[in-house]
């Protein structure tokens, strides 16, 4: 039975529930695809860095995602492990540490987007595109908003 919220908060709360059950049936199912040992946490770090490019600081990542440094430095330490990224000093800064991805990161990065193709592909053909493409524009606002609601 669906429910007509009738204030702001009940239209925001329905709103972030819905997608608060979307991200764990999400995770579950992208880390079912994702290659052994890989987790969402360290692909969203590749994604991260594919989506944007460059090198950033482990202490700039771990604001990004809103982890705590030691949470971010653990995941770093895994992707390095894995010749994923690289984390080298930083000349600037004596003390400093940057973080890239290789070209490993890239490649499993693709691996990763191919494995999960055959779910996304299912979940577009079950709703459609329109509904897919209608729901971007909002998402990117409600994703701002909140980014900048940060402390």
């Amino acid at each position: 039975m669906t429910t007509v919220p009738t204030t702001a908060t009940d239209l925001a709360f329905r709103v972030f529930n819905e997608i608060g059950i979307i991200s764990q049936l999400s995770t579950t199912a992208f880390e079912r695809a994702m290659p052994d040992g890989m987790t969402l946490a360290q692909f969203t770090v590749l994604n991260h860095f594919v989506r944007l490019g460059g090198r950033r600081r482990p202490s700039d990542l771990a604001r990004a995602f809103q982890l705590t440094k030691a949470t971010m430095s653990s995941t770093l330490q895994r992707l390095e492990a894995k010749a994923l990224v690289v984390i080298a000093a930083d000349a600037s800064d004596g003390r400093g540490r940057l973080v890239e991805i290789t070209g490993a990161g890239r490649a499993m990065h693709a691996d990763c987007i191919q494995r999960l193709g055959p779910m996304l592909v299912a979940l577009v053909a079950a709703i459609g595109e329109a509904p897919f493409a209608a729901a971007i524009d909002p998402l990117v606002r409600l994703r701002q908003e909140l980014d900048g609601m940060r402390d």
